[in-house]
């Protein structure tokens, strides 16, 4: 190593010294000329241990010069240090470059068996690569690799050169070189050779199938199917690998939707039968340019189809995704399981709370009612005690009073009024006012015991007076308060039937009902002059009351009248008293009388009705035939019912129209 060292210190003197003596400048500057990234062991690669290198050299004084850096070197060494690459690199590359161009030359000399064997005329079966000898090259030949193949072919193959060399050669196109340059022109030109490379016949378009294999080697199967197709990709953007087992959701989900939306810059345009530009005439070349399109359009979906077969396939043979379905079911399966498992939480707490609460408020309440218990338990033996006080000292009171007979001396009628007072006494006073009453009767003296005897009945007796006069006025002003809302005079018992039967017959919605109440209360009855005010008033305060049992009231009225008015005659004989069924009330007085005034319950009127349906105006003795269907009524109530009901129907009609006139 240490002679290592002085072989380095060694070309760097010299260096130095052959630097200064041709750039003559300062010192400092010298070391700019030396590339910085150049070491000495690199550049002295041939050096080696027992190499020995002395020198002495003069320096002689510098002088300064200005010279511009040109030469190959230092274009070598500027491009270097643009790449920022090492003279190892550079020198590696270059050989590189070197024996890839050695490779295309050695491959062309092997191919002129195969330049022999071509047919000019068939050019287009021809394999352009194999032609020019880059065959193992093919679509990843450079443009410069096709142009030294093509020129190292001419230079060998050329008519010229063979002649030269005595060889036999055909005249024009049959000459196998015109093989040569077509397949220059077309892998020369960057249109015709994507055209030919769409199309080369080299390239497997197999698709694995979905079988078993398939399944178990999928990434050994369909890894190099995806990446000899991703050649056709017309993206700009970088083709996502398959990956691997281990490959993220997000990375296998991105390479589907690439492949799902693949596009191929592939055509057929090298496949078409016919060339427009051999078309005589316009319609000639139109007709074959159609032709050749419907035959692109024909490969070209079948290579979208072939395409989406290979993802499909992929897909479904894919172990990745099945088990990504089965994360994201375990997943949506956990987040069930959460979601329920948190609900059920919840409604257990609420129940829990909702417990709680419960058992609080129970415990609140038994509680309140042991407290309440309690007080009244303490209120009803207060409430004993004082009774039993109360008792006694009534007790007191009468046995003090007897003993004192009444302080009525021989007079019975004092004795029975102050007996009378005694008990109105007991009944009324208060614990307190019987202790201290009794405090007076027992005291001795009898003159004491009358005073506070009596002095307790004036009291008793104007506390009775004061809630005498206080009901007085209050039964008086309530009296005042109906008057005065009610109207001042009375209504009577004829006035209420007509308002109840006008309001069942003018029920709620009809218009301006009250106004027509009114109009059929002073029709029927002239002497009623009642405001719609005051029949909404009555109604209202017939609502609140029973009106069931006020109607009946009301009905009940107008029958006593008639039974005062009519005097029905004695209980009908004991002959009757064989019947074989039961007579009502109404039927006795119905064969009786002929008639019964009271009022027409819903079943008899609903018998009627189907009586009139059933016997209409055309049948003789109608109406005895009517009556005889309702027992209950004679044959004059059902005339009368009939009239009554015929004269509310025109009442009604009658009513509706003086409101409407009266409104107008």
């Amino acid at each position: 190593m240490r002679k290592i060292r002085t072989i380095e210190r060694t070309w760097r003197n010299i260096l130095r010294f052959y630097l200064k003596r041709t750039f003559p400048c300062e010192t400092t500057d010298l070391v700019d000329y030396i590339p910085k990234q150049a070491k000495p062991s690199e550049m002295l690669l041939d050096a080696t241990e027992e190499d020995v290198c002395c020198t002495n050299a003069k320096i002689q004084s510098l002088k300064c010069a200005i010279v511009e850096p040109a030469g190959r070197w230092f274009e070598a060494y500027c491009l270097r240090r643009r790449s920022k690459q090492t003279i190892s690199q550079h020198s590696y590359k270059s050989t590189s470059s070197t024996e890839s161009s050695s490779e295309v030359s050695e491959d062309d000399g092997t191919d002129e068996k195969l330049l022999l064997s071509l047919d000019p005329k068939e050019w287009k079966k021809q394999d352009h690569y194999a032609v020019l000898g880059i065959a193992h090259l093919r679509c990843h030949a450079t443009e410069d690799q096709i142009k030294r193949a093509y020129k190292k072919k001419v230079l060998k193959h050329h008519p010229d050169k063979r002649k030269a060399r005595g060889e036999k050669v055909k005249e024009g196109d049959d000459d196998y070189f015109s093989c040569v340059t077509r397949a220059y022109e077309t892998l020369g030109v960057p249109v015709k050779r994507r055209a030919f490379d769409s199309v080369d016949p080299e390239f497997n378009d197999d698709i694995p199938e979905k079988d078993k294999e398939s399944r178990e080697e999928f990434f050994e199967v369909f890894r190099p199917v995806f990446e000899r197709n991703e050649r056709w990709s017309n993206s700009k953007k970088k083709v996502p690998k398959l990956g691997d087992a281990n490959s993220t959701w997000d990375d296998v989900n991105n390479f589907y939707s690439f492949w799902y939306d693949f596009d191929s810059w592939r055509e057929y345009s090298y496949l078409d039968e016919e060339e427009k530009e051999k078309g005589e005439n316009r319609d000639e070349r139109r007709w074959i340019e159609q032709q050749n399109k419907k035959a692109r359009q024909k490969l070209k979906k079948e290579e979208v189809v072939r395409i989406r077969t290979l993802v499909d396939n992929a897909y479904a043979c894919d172990p990745r995704i099945q088990r990504f379905k089965d994360e994201e079911k375990r997943k949506k399966e956990e987040l069930k399981k959460a979601r329920k498992d948190a609900a059920k939480a919840k409604q257990e707490e609420e129940e829990r709370m909702k417990r709680e609460a419960e058992e609080l408020e129970r415990q609140r309440k038994e509680k309140e009612e042991s407290e309440a218990k309690a007080i009244a338990t303490e209120a009803k033996k207060e409430k004993e005690a004082q009774k039993k006080a109360i008792k006694k000292e009534r007790k007191t009171m009468r046995n003090s009073l007897k003993d004192l007979n009444y302080f009525a001396g021989d007079d019975p009628s004092t004795k029975i009024q102050n007996m009378s007072d005694m008990e109105k006494l007991a009944e009324m006073l208060s614990l307190t006012s019987l202790q201290e009453l009794n405090s007076h009767l027992t005291s001795g003296d009898e003159n004491k015991a009358k005073e506070g005897f009596h002095e307790k009945i004036n009291e008793m007796n104007k506390k009775l007076e004061e809630e005498k006069r206080k009901n007085l006025e209050a039964s008086q002003k309530q009296t005042s308060s109906v008057g005065e809302s009610g109207g001042k005079i009375p209504w009577s018992d004829e006035e209420m039937q007509l308002l109840i039967k006008a309001v069942n017959l003018f029920p709620a919605g009809t218009v301006e009902r009250w106004e027509t109440i009114a109009g059929f209360l002073t029709q029927h009855m002239p002497s009623s002059n009642r405001s719609a005010k005051e029949v909404l008033f009555k109604a209202k305060s017939l609502q609140k009351m029973d009106s069931t049992k006020m109607k009946d009231a009301v009905n009940q009225k107008a029958f006593d009248r008639f039974s005062k008015s009519h005097k029905a005659n004695p209980a009908t004989s004991s002959e009757s008293s064989g019947s074989e069924r039961f007579v009502s009330p109404a039927e006795h007085l119905v064969a009786e009388t002929g008639s019964n005034p009271n009022p027409w319950t819903a079943d008899e009127q609903k018998l009627l009705e189907q009586a009139l349906k059933k016997f209409p105006a055309s049948t003789p003795e109608r109406w005895d035939k009517i009556a005889d269907c309702i027992p209950t009524r004679g044959k004059k109530d059902c005339m009368k019912r009939f009239k009554e009901l015929a004269e509310m129907i025109k009442a009604k009609k009658a009513a509706a129209a003086q409101a409407k006139t009266a409104k107008s």
